[in-house]
């Protein structure tokens, strides 16, 4: 599980491509003081497992599938990707909570700066937009982000970003037409999820229509 706090934002240094599967060598600094095989890092928001640790390195194994709902494997050598470790019990919470389980990537489609107002519009799969509220949580490249509209016609939502978050992480510096990870609040989509469900089952309606109002 992670916070949303993005620690670094540093370089890929090497891609294997193995057919069914991708290793990334990621320029991980400091973070890898400690850090065991089997440990889970959020790469670009993305939970990935380490399997190997070298002089500030780590690799990491990509599945195809993996590869396929995020934006890791549009990854070059040399590109930089927002990292954070897994937290411990005990850690401050900056954030919101985060699994690392992104639900789709979303295209940033304008960006919009004044003075100190910096907008990004994305916009995201028709299917998922359910889940985006204004002023709701969602994590872009494993950034806790507040979303601070939304237009559902359109299938877009806005974040506002603070010149901190700019600099620390890749909304500072993705360009129109690229894509960013998303991942939902998970809380968010349970609610919406078990209403719908509710909703759906005709005994339950017919339920709840037959109480008397208090």
């Amino acid at each position: 599980m992670f916070t949303g706090i993005v620690q670094d934002l540093v370089p890929v240094q090497d891609i294997v491509d193995q057919g069914d599967l991708k290793r990334l060598r990621i320029d991980l600094g400091a973070l890898t003081d400690n850090l065991k095989l089997g440990a889970s890092v959020a790469v670009n928001g993305t939970c990935l497992t380490v399997t190997e640790v070298a002089a500030g390195s780590a690799w990491f194994d990509v599945i195809t599938e993996t590869l396929r709902v995020t934006n890791l494997g549009d990854l070059k050598v040399g590109d930089l990707v927002d990292v954070e470790r897994s937290f411990q019990v005990g850690d401050e919470v900056g954030g919101h909570i985060v699994s690392g389980h992104i639900t789709a990537t979303a295209e940033l489609v304008e960006r919009a700066v004044a003075g100190h107002d910096h907008v990004l519009t994305l916009a995201l799969d028709q299917q998922w937009m359910k889940y985006v509220f204004h002023k709701g949580f969602i994590a872009l490249d494993g950034a806790s982000l507040t979303v601070s509209s939304l237009d559902r016609a359109s299938s877009t939502f806005c974040v506002s970003l603070i010149p901190e978050t700019l600099s620390r992480t890749t909304l500072g510096t993705i360009a129109v037409g690229e894509r960013v990870n998303v991942e939902v609040d998970a809380q968010t989509l349970t609610t919406v999820d078990t209403v719908e469900r509710l909703f759906a089952d005709e005994q339950w309606r017919a339920q709840v229509m037959a109480k008397p109002l208090s």
